[in-house]
């Protein structure tokens, strides 16, 4: 029998196409799995762009009726450490991209060092965050002011950015997770949806931020 026949039999043997079936449907599991996790993921991002989105239209609202209230915050507060601030979150943002780029290359340890700092940088900016906020206690922004120039300001401040804050805390401790599953080798070039999922709320957070800080220290 020829080399050609005996392949041919082989590949039609029930044995085998049994295991390439097997082969093709676990591929095709991992994919949809994948996909799913991520559509869901997506639609949970929705809702929190809802929740951000209420707190930043109050915020404009109460700009556009309250603009000398605005103007004398601005006057009174520097956007100097907030500007470190947001540097130091887009930096963090740019770190967990080469976390994701050196799990995708195989290196575990890469990953870990990367997603190390994104947890790092994330810290600093929730540290640096309470800074600010006992500087504009001194200052007199409290959440309620009455009888003051600031009256009405500080609801619509500390919510929206607190409200941010607990979502970098929560990706903080998520990219300690990350880390975590990392070293136990839990993602590899084949298996990263986990880090992949995490970078889509981190993105998420800072552009959020993005956004949050142009409203609220720029306009």
């Amino acid at each position: 029998m020829s080399e050609l026949s005996i392949q041919n039999v082989e590949s039609t043997h029930p044995v085998a196409a049994a295991e390439e079936a097997h082969d093709d449907h676990g591929h095709m599991s991992h994919e949809a799995q994948h996909n799913n996790m991520k559509l869901a993921f997506w639609l949970y991002l929705a809702s929190e762009v809802v929740i951000f989105a209420t707190m930043i239209a109050t915020f404009i609202v109460f700009r556009l009726n309250n603009a000398e209230v605005v103007k004398a915050v601005h006057e009174e507060v520097s956007v100097i450490l907030v500007t470190i601030n947001t540097f130091i979150l887009l930096s963090s943002s740019w770190a967990m991209v080469m976390g994701l780029r050196e799990i995708q290359r195989d290196n575990p340890r890469g990953l870990v060092r990367w997603i190390g700092l994104t947890a790092l940088l994330g810290a600093v900016f929730v540290g640096l965050q309470y800074v600010e906020y006992q500087e504009l206690a001194h200052i007199g922004i409290a959440l309620y002011n009455q009888g003051n120039i600031f009256d009405g300001f500080g609801m619509r401040f500390y919510a929206p950015t607190a409200f941010h804050g607990a979502h970098v805390i929560v990706g903080v401790l998520w990219a300690l997770y990350v880390m975590r599953q990392g070293q136990r080798g839990a993602y590899s070039s084949k298996n990263y949806t986990g880090v992949e999922v995490f970078g889509l709320y981190w993105h998420f957070v800072d552009v959020v931020w993005i956004i949050l800080f142009t409203m609220l220290y720029l306009v």
